[in-house]
């Protein structure tokens, strides 16, 4: 794929609005990094930097002042999905196969790894995928299983919520095989990707209750027999930046709330997940393959979290 094929056509959901483009004309996808085994899992953190897995069993850290990227924790139990927390501390879904501890853990300040969760009921979790953390510190996190020879414990691929306190809930059940999770801005709506590549390839939306339980799931998007979402992010808006497809139709979908496509962003690897950035929150960083890619939007993102500026 050429640079020039890169040149990203999104328009906003209504094109009559006066709103601008959510990426800006001639905007294009920069390579930041491409010397990883398989990215993931990108998160805004502290010093303004983005950490993101390196799933051969290594947390990277990207710092874009020097444009430099280093080990940030290594080994990293297999670490997925991560996500900082309100009190900025390093949330990490750990997963299965060779080095894999299939648990959920949080880097402290001080360095030190703090297990949150590693088992359901005395059951060894599958393999945490994903997570996302809302306004009070719960954490949501998926649980499939791709891959790994472990003697699986549990039946059900599952979505789990943390409570502050520890307290570990069963949250969801009736999907396939969740892998992305995300909550909307106002925290009433969480999105989970079951992405099944022998069944489901779905968007789904579940309404978040004050006490962190869910209604009933209404799906939102369907991708048929194609590869469904890997990854997730948002933006202030409620859109969603779904890192999904392979391919020709490999990249960033973007969704309205309601699921309604406005837009596409394609990435010369395999996409697996995509997160927002920068001092001004328009920069959407993206892990695709063995690299992690960038590219400046006209939206900001939504995070818990966000590094003070310096």
């Amino acid at each position: 794929m050429t640079v020039s094929m890169l040149l990203v056509a999104l328009l906003a959901a209504d094109p009559s609005e006066t709103t601008q483009p959510i990426v800006p004309p001639g905007a294009k996808l920069e390579k930041v990094w491409g010397e990883g085994e398989f990215t993931e899992g990108p998160a805004y953190g502290p010093g303004g930097c983005v950490y993101f897995s390196d799933i051969g069993d290594r947390i990277m850290r990207y710092d874009p002042a020097t444009g430099k990227t280093s080990e940030y924790r290594n080994p990293s139990g297999r670490a997925n999905g991560l996500d900082f927390d309100p009190q900025g501390r390093l949330v990490a879904a750990e997963g299965a196969n060779s080095g894999g501890l299939r648990r959920v853990t949080r880097t402290e300040k001080d360095g030190k790894i703090t297990v949150l969760a590693d088992r359901w009921k005395g059951k060894k979790f599958n393999s945490p995928n994903d997570l996302t953390i809302d306004l009070k510190g719960r954490i949501y996190f998926s649980d499939p299983r791709y891959v790994g020879d472990e003697p699986r414990e549990i039946d059900t691929e599952s979505v789990y919520r943390i409570d502050p306190d520890g307290k570990l809930t069963q949250l969801i059940t009736d999907v396939e095989k969740p892998n992305g999770v995300i909550l909307s801005p106002d925290m009433k709506t969480l999105y989970v990707a079951d992405s099944n590549p022998k069944g489901n390839q779905q968007l789904l939306a579940f309404p978040l209750k004050e006490d962190g339980s869910v209604g009933a799931k209404k799906v939102l998007y369907d991708f048929g027999q194609g590869r469904g979402i890997d990854g997730m992010c948002a933006d202030v808006k409620g859109n969603l930046y779904a890192a999904a497809g392979d391919g020709d139709k490999g990249g960033v979908y973007v969704f309205s709330p309601e699921g309604k496509r406005l837009g596409f962003i394609p990435t010369p690897e395999t996409p697996s997940n995509c997160v927002f950035g920068g001092k001004d929150r328009k920069m959407l960083y993206v892990t695709a393959g063995k690299s992690l890619y960038r590219i400046a939007l006209n939206t900001e993102g939504f995070a818990v979290f966000w590094p003070k500026e310096e």
